[in-house]
């Protein structure tokens, strides 16, 4: 039995698949929240040009 848990501690071949994904999940939240930035600053400037046009 204390063979089949230290056979298990060693094994890390899950503990990369997780990091990987961790890593994934932070770039998606980072991509989302910038293109959220980018997509508000666009909007504002879009506003300020259709407010001129129509004055």
């Amino acid at each position: 039995m204390t063979k089949v848990f230290a056979r298990f501690m060693k094994d890390e071949s899950g503990a990369t698949a997780i990091e990987y994904g961790l890593i994934a999940a932070l770039i998606a939240v980072a991509a989302i929240t910038a293109m959220g930035l980018v997509g508000n600053g666009l909007k504002n400037t879009f506003d300020e040009v259709q407010t001129e046009l129509n004055s």
